[in-house]
């Protein structure tokens, strides 16, 4: 099947190669309807029909794994790179790409996964976690935003706040959008203000208010009020964002707490709340989908791909992968070293041979893959003393026969 928003063009072939039928059906109940007559006409059996489609968010694919289809999701960079089955011109349409991911199926399903939809669970937290990345790139570009703003006509908060992502920052611009405001603001009601948006920070609160004292220059006083605007405008969206996104965290770690494999994500060291359920949606229900635990770091890029052709060979960044997975494996790396003794050793053996501190990360993200695959596979929360003791077992001989592996 080619899918597309509006229809789907659907060849049908047995498993001899010879066309069975082609049709195109609307993307409606009317046509998924359609669909399954069709179906029905060449195998009243569900399990009996193979189905391969480039994507599994789509309503047609949940239609036909509700009936129980057996479905085979394609990467499009697959069937990109096997378009010269059909001929060298290169040419592509919905037709030509329908029959080609019959073709793919018919001739390469031994080394295809059939898909499997992950539990409900796994799905809200996916489409979660999802929304919270959204909503922090929303917040990193609305607070450049603000700065640049601020950078313009009123600099001042920009060195009386640590952060203007900060709850008492914003407020204080939603309050206080311009210098004039401040002619006003003396450092009880300053106080009294930061008392009642609950920012107990004491000892600073008399270095913020002299950096708000401190004198700035000044701006044709006509087109004050236009940033001013601008400035509201920007810090009340800031608010609402940034408690969107705690609220989003925090439903999300409630669905985390309900599934049976929260433990095992929950005892890896640096993951926290938001990198924990991150990685059990990475990771998800069916432990049949990563039969070896090289598959996860080829998913996730965190492996190298090797090129050889003859006395040529070299390593390259692995870029055909799932890159949010690769964000996160990174960022649990980077949590980890603050974490684990294990994990901050193995970063700065890594680094020290050189190479930059992404490459380093990587590395480490690699091994830290390999071994939650193990305590995935085996139901088993992550042990340091238990991992250091391991790594010391396998270190030994390899000292004794004279060189060093890295563990």
């Amino acid at each position: 099947i080619d899918w597309s928003e509006q229809k789907h063009c659907v060849y049908l072939y047995n498993e001899e190669g010879a066309r069975l039928s082609r049709f195109e059906i609307e993307h409606s109940v009317a046509g998924f309807a359609q669909l399954e007559r069709h179906l029905a006409k060449v195998n009243p059996e569900p399990a009996n029909c193979l189905i391969a489609i480039e994507t599994s968010h789509n309503l047609l694919v949940d239609f036909l794994h509700s009936r129980g289809y057996t479905i085979y999701v394609i990467a499009p960079n697959i069937v990109k790179n096997n378009r010269g089955r059909q001929g060298s011109s290169g040419a592509k349409d919905d037709d030509r790409d329908a029959q080609l991911l019959a073709d793919i199926l018919r001739t390469d399903r031994s080394r295809l996964i059939p898909w499997l939809a992950d539990g409900p669970l796994v799905r809200q937290m996916r489409t979660l976690l999802s929304w919270v990345d959204d909503l922090t790139g929303l917040i990193v570009a609305q607070h450049n935003r603000l700065r640049a703003n601020l950078l313009r006509y009123y600099p001042q908060p920009l060195t009386a706040f640590i952060t203007l992502t900060g709850p008492i920052a914003l407020h204080f611009l939603a309050a206080f959008p311009a210098h004039k405001e401040l002619e006003s603001l003396t450092f009880a009601h300053f106080q009294a203000f930061c008392h009642q948006h609950r920012y107990f920070r004491y000892d600073f609160i008399p270095t913020m208010f002299a950096h708000l004292q401190k004198p700035a220059p000044t701006l044709d006083e006509e087109i004050v009020p236009a940033y001013r605007l601008y400035t509201v405008f920007l810090a009340n969206q800031l608010l609402l964002l940034i408690e969107q996104k705690k609220e989003t965290i925090k439903h999300v770690n409630l669905l985390f707490d309900q599934h049976p494999d929260a433990f095992i994500f929950a005892s890896i060291p640096g993951a926290g709340e938001l990198l924990a359920p991150k990685l059990l949606v990475m990771f998800g229900d069916h432990r049949q989908l990563y039969p070896h635990r090289s598959v996860l770091p080829s998913i996730a890029g965190t492996a190298p791909g090797t090129v050889a052709s003859g006395k040529s060979r070299y390593v390259k960044f692995r870029r055909g992968c799932n890159r949010r997975f690769r964000h996160t494996a990174q960022q649990l790396a980077q949590c980890s070293t603050r974490k684990s003794v294990w994990a901050a050793s193995y970063f700065d053996q890594v680094h020290s041979r050189g190479g930059s501190k992404s490459h380093a990360y990587r590395c480490l993200a690699n091994r830290w893959l390999h071994i939650i695959w193990t305590l995935w596979q085996t139901r088993q929360a992550y042990d340091e003393d238990y991992h250091l003791r391991q790594v010391a077992r396998h270190r030994r001989p390899a000292e004794e026969a004279g060189f060093v592996t890295m563990n």
